[in-house]
């Protein structure tokens, strides 16, 4: 992604230039991602589950803009801002030394908030279920594999549940 930015140029605004890049396989995949934030609030005992508004994000882009200085960053990043100069993701470098947080494609979901959904509707309490945050934590490291052996499994457990309340 960033070599395919890079040479569109350091500044991208123009509508056709922002098509160019959507239309270029390398940001082919890009409304198939699946990013999920969960993020915690330990003193609380709450969490909230985000979902990444990849269409919303896609169509916000007004701007494209290369920077090289950041907060301790190594790395030169291209960030996607929307018309009212908000930040949406960026893409960043990284050479072959580069860790994982100083390449590809991410999103700082408190920066970009405005393009996430919230999947619990806000914060959901989780002080007296554990497991639930387990199970979460979790599901965001499985594969599909994972994902749909997991809901065959929850689904069975709504079918106990809703039987055992018609036995009542």
């Amino acid at each position: 992604m960033f070599p395919k930015l890079k040479a569109i140029g350091t500044l991208i605004e123009s509508k056709t230039d922002i098509a160019r890049i959507w239309a270029d396989p390398a940001f082919s995949e890009f409304s198939t991602m699946n990013v999920l934030p969960l993020i915690y609030d330990e003193k609380k005992q709450r969490c909230n589950i985000l979902v990444f508004n990849s269409e919303a994000a896609k169509a916000g882009v007004a701007r494209v803009a290369y920077e090289e200085i950041g907060r301790g960053r190594m790395h030169p990043v291209f960030r996607f801002y929307d018309a009212e100069g908000d930040y949406i993701f960026e893409v960043r470098y990284g050479s072959g030394t580069a860790n994982a947080l100083q390449r590809g494609l991410w999103t700082h979901t408190k920066n970009g908030l405005k393009y996430f959904d919230s999947a619990t509707a806000g914060w959901i309490d989780y002080s007296h279920n554990r497991v639930l945050v387990k199970f979460f934590s979790h599901a965001l490291l499985a594969t599909s594999k994972g994902h749909e052996a997991a809901l065959v499994k929850l689904k069975e457990d709504i079918e106990e549940q809703k039987q055992r309340s018609n036995l009542r």
